[in-house]
Parts: structure tokens; C-alpha cells; sequence
């Protein structure tokens, strides 16, 4: 977020908020050996709803970032000979951020992050299992680079996010364990701790803010990696999207601070 950051009380009482939402496409690559062996290809699209804002108790110094997404991929054998595979995609962060300006123009963020993930892999061709259900939840770490320059007259910030889950929960089934046999009793083993020796994810967004009067264009790179293993199985989940989206900055009042106006 750049912009505004006055240095007197002002600075206590306003909180800029930055508000966007996107619409995002581009490639996905999807393997899932509890539905297929293969990896499959296709296309991805989605929303993405970001919230960035001074916190309340240090807005010159803290920020936080909230992300909700969802997002629909179809996806096809590498052979094209018409199987082909659904993926429903939700995901939201919380992100807690320490930030730094190093330059007039330059801003550091870092801090910790909670994130969680689920959705579902459809495979209308599979016999004994045609879903693959996903779920997430992990502790992890983010950080968030900016540069604030103007072009043809207009604020631009450029921008740059990674976050990256360390520790968490995920959901597996046992080998090739069936829905049915886990509707029927058999729940022992499904939730399962995640750590980088079982699980990696990361998440890196590259964008641009074009401020145009009160509404913000935003073009955006977004890239989501996902791999884990458990039991046998193996997933990997790989998007590459770009980003189009609307927004806005508001300002709200810290109720910690009182804004107090001199003459």
C-alpha cells in the first residue's frame, strides 16, 4: 500500500485500507494419483477478494492483508482422448505484517500468516473413486515488497507477495481408501500434520496498483504450488493466472486514537 502516511496524530487516527477484486485466468496442471496416475492440463479461472489496511494499533508500522479466492479448472489427460477432471479451488489468508519504508518509495512488510485451503477434484471417468476431496489449514510466513512510482500522472505501486505455509493439518485418506468405507466407520488417519517433509505450498502474487481518481486498476500475476504426499498418494496442484481487478483506498478511524485537527 503506498500513499498517504502522515507523521502527526492524523497518522494515529486514519487507517488506509485498499480494497480490490479480481478476476483471474490462465493455465493449471493438476496431479492427483487417488483419481489418476497422470498429470492432467488445462485452463483456470477465479475471484479474488483482497483487503489491505493499517491495523489499529500501530498503523504507521503494522498492516494486515486478508485474501479470499475461488476458483474452477478443467483439466485434460495428456493423451486429449476426452477424460478430463473438475477442480473447485477455495482459499483465504490472514496476513499480520511489520512494515519498513527503506526509501521514500520503497516499503518492506513481514509477519506471520494463517491460510486455509479445500475444495475438490472430480473425476467423471474413475470407477471406484471419481472425487478427491482437499482440505488445509497451516501457520506460515509472508512477505510483501513495494515501490511507488507515478505513470502518466497517476500514482502506480508495484508490488510483490509471497507467503509461504510452514506447519498445519491437511486431510488424506488411507492409500486408496474409499468415501464409502469412511462414511462407513473406517475415519482413523485422515487428518495428518503438514510439514515441509510431507507437504510444500507457496503462493506468489506480482502486481500492479494504477490509481485512476478514486478507482484502482489492477493487473496481477498470481502462481500456486502445491505438493504433498501421504500414504501412497501424491498431489501436486500447480496455477499460473494473470489478474484483472477494481478497487479502491478508504480510510476508516482507529478507535484506539482520536483525530485531532490543528488550526
Amino acid at each position: 500500500m503506498a500513499g498517504a502516511e502522515p507523521s502527526d496524530s492524523v497518522a494515529q487516527a486514519l487507517r488506509p485500507a485498499r480494497r480490490v477484486v479480481e478476476l483471474t485466468g490462465g493455465g493449471a496442471a493438476v496431479l492427483d494419483s487417488y483419481l489418476s496416475p497422470v498429470r492432467y492440463r488445462g485452463w483456470t479461472t477465479g475471484l479474488r477478494y483482497e483487503h489491505l489496511q493499517a491495523t489499529g494499533f500501530a498503523p504507521q508500522h503494522w498492516i494486515r492483508q486478508l485474501t479470499v479466492g475461488a476458483g474452477y479448472a478443467l483439466v485434460h489427460n495428456p493423451a486429449r482422448s476426452g477424460n478430463k477432471m473438475h477442480v473447485l479451488d477455495l482459499a483465504a489468508s490472514w496476513t499480520l505484517m511489520r512494515r519498513w519504508r527503506l526509501r521514500p518509495a520503497w516499503q518492506l512488510a513481514l509477519g506471520p500468516m494463517i491460510d486455509a485451503d479445500g475444495g475438490a477434484v472430480y473425476n467423471p471417468s474413475g470407477s471406484n473413486n471419481v472425487v478427491s476431496a482437499r482440505a488445509r489449514v497451516s501457520l506460515g510466513a509472508a512477505a510483501r515488497v513495494s515501490f511507488a512510482t507515478r505513470l502518466a500522472g497517476r500514482p502506480l505501486t508495484l508490488s510483490a507477495h509471497f507467503a509461504l505455509p510452514v506447519i498445519g493439518i491437511w486431510f488424506c485418506p488411507d492409500g486408496y481408501e474409499s468415501y464409502y468405507e469412511i462414511y462407513l466407520g473406517n475415519r482413523r488417519g485422515l487428518v495428518h500434520p503438514a510439514w515441509w517433509g510431507n507437504r510444500f505450498d507457496a503462493n506468489i502474487t506480482v502486481g500492479a496498483d494504477w490509481q485512476l481518481g478514486g478507482t484502482i486498476l489492477r493487473l496481477a500475476y498470481h502462481g500456486h504450488f502445491e505438493t504433498a504426499a501421504c500414504r501412497g498418494l501424491d498431489t501436486r496442484h500447480v496455477r499460473h493466472t494473470v489478474g484483472i481487478g477494481l478497487g479502491g483506498d478508504f480510510v476508516s478511524l482507529s478507535p484506539r486514537h482520536r483525530l485531532t485537527v490543528r488550526p
